[in-house]
């Protein structure tokens, strides 16, 4: 795996991903060190001559008209991490830590931070130990940037905390001896550069992003595993009627679509069986298409973020400036975030309707009622739809905007704050959600497949199928099926059904 060389200005989701998920290491290019350290001795200069600075030489927040002796201002630093590191609930999964440290580098990389670079390199060998600081994943407003968790992510460098190393819990202490690393003392200016940023918000949101981009891909697989079971009508995804509308993901949705059913018995065409098919079928281009555009909105917004230095206050060595500015503050993503999870929800909506025709024998053209025979005394399918159901419901209130709900802070100084820490959370959330019930559906539309006895599947919908199949046996009578849905669910998870189809298909999410 190839070294990622951090320079602040050219990261991109796939290194993130390489770094945060998939354990690549990390350095520092020798232009970013130069540039970090142009800024470190401005800070220097500043404090060693008392100029009132924010965040330099003054308190924070509404305290930044109390001036700092320079004899206090490395106190004033590590105060500002032990007083502000308290998240609260589960810790975030590593790989989410992991970016959290990649981004903060990445950020100070620029050289408009003013820590040193040795500090900078503390995290860097970090992340290459595998040593992980255990942080709390609430308690962020998304303002001041992430303040409460970037605060846990700092504190075993300084050997208070918890972190995670060698697949152990130690204290921050003891974990970084274990790892053969030194702790240290902040210095001035450092734990503001280091805890003011959207670094939390901005890994959660970044992972969930790429995985969103995955599952277009299998939600366009599930679809059309169904759109076989029900024997939908391929006429409605001819490429002139998505042209002269003009929307890419539309496109690529209808696009997709035609490929995976390639060479299908089970399709039909206008007026075979019917006219028309339901909204659910028939409009998937345009419903999964807009969900493509509105996630790929968000990897560009993601991807500038990947890149922004956040913290507070900026310096500019070139000018000898020191600006106290805004850019913590986590709106410009919160929006996006929003965004993902309403188009990430919608997946999921379509995806229960497809289940709901499947087991519905009045809507499935023709398959026995709850998918098994014996209807009755066998349920069949029956509770498959009522989970899937309970999870998109959930997924409607997680979906309600986070970015709306502001609340004044730090004595009303932070009088209006992002919430964009939640709302990446509660997109990592429906992400998960939306996983569930695309298994549920493929693992539905498999059984219909079976009992249709489809001569033919297409090119790419008869390797999803294989797949499954390869884990989960078609259902003749009723046993239990919560062991088959972990089995597809794993599937899903590890991208395994979407990683063959495109052996032979090759999908477009844009």
């Amino acid at each position: 795996m190839k070294t990622i060389v951090i320079d602040g200005k050219s990261l991109t989701l796939e290194d993130f991903i390489a770094v945060a998920r998939e354990g690549a290491k990390v350095k520092l290019s020798e232009d970013a060190k130069k540039a970090m350290q142009k800024s470190r001795d401005l800070v220097e200069h500043y404090v060693e001559n008392e100029v009132v600075r924010y965040g330099i030489t003054t308190g924070f927040g509404s305290l930044s008209e109390v001036t700092i002796n320079k004899k206090d201002t490395s106190k004033l630093q590590e105060n500002l991490i032990i007083t502000h590191a308290v998240s609260v609930g589960e810790p975030f999964a590593i790989e989410i830590v992991r970016g959290m440290m990649l981004l903060r580098v990445n950020s100070i990389a620029k050289g408009n931070s003013g820590v040193r670079v040795s500090t900078v390199q503390l995290i860097l060998d970090m992340l290459n130990a595998g040593v992980t600081p255990v942080v709390p994943e609430q308690g962020s407003l998304g303002a001041s940037g992430d303040l409460a968790p970037l605060s846990h992510m700092v504190l075993p460098m300084l050997g208070y905390g918890e972190v995670y190393y060698n697949g152990k819990k130690y204290t921050g202490k003891l974990g970084m001896k274990k790892a053969g690393l030194d702790t240290i003392t902040l210095s001035s200016k450092e734990g503001l550069g280091l805890n003011n940023g959207t670094q939390a918000m901005t890994s959660v949101g970044a992972l969930t992003t790429y995985d969103a981009l995955k599952t277009l891909k299998l939600a366009d697989i599930s679809a059309m595993l169904s759109f076989e079971a029900l024997r939908g009508i391929r006429t409605a995804y001819d490429p002139r009627v998505h042209e002269i509308r003009g929307h890419i993901g539309q496109q690529a949705s209808a696009k997709n679509f035609l490929k995976l059913i390639e060479g299908s018995t089970s399709a039909t065409e206008q007026g075979d069986l019917r006219v028309q098919d339901a909204y659910a079928l028939r409009c998937l281009p345009q419903i999964h298409g807009a969900s493509k555009d509105a996630i790929n909105y968000v990897k560009g917004i993601v991807e500038i973020e990947l890149n922004a230095v956040t913290d507070n206050p900026l310096i500019f060595p070139e000018t000898e400036d020191v600006i106290s500015g805004g850019n913590f503050h986590g709106q410009p993503m919160a929006l996006p975030f929003d965004f993902l999870k309403i188009a990430l929800s919608e997946l999921a909506n379509i995806s229960e309707r497809r289940l709901e025709r499947l087991v519905n024998s009045k809507l499935s053209n023709g398959l026995p009622s709850m998918l098994v025979k014996k209807a009755g005394l066998n349920s069949g399918f029956m509770i498959v739809q009522y989970s899937a159901a309970s999870v998109v419901s959930e997924n409607k209130v997680i979906a309600h905007p986070a970015s709306v709900d502001s609340i004044p802070s730090c004595e009303n100084q932070e009088d209006h704050v992002s919430m964009g820490t939640t709302a990446a959370r509660q997109a990592r959330q429906i992400l998960r959600n939306v996983q569930y019930v695309l298994g549920m559906e493929i693992f539905a539309a498999c059984q219909g497949i079976d009992i249709r006895k489809v001569e033919k599947l297409g090119k790419g919908t008869k390797v999803a199928y294989d797949e499954v199949r390869k884990v989960v046996s078609y259902m003749k009578n009723d046993r239990v099926l919560k062991p088959d849905m972990v089995k597809i669910d794993e599937l899903v998870v590890s991208h395994k059904i979407v990683d063959e189809v495109e052996k032979v298909v090759k999908l477009e999410t844009i």
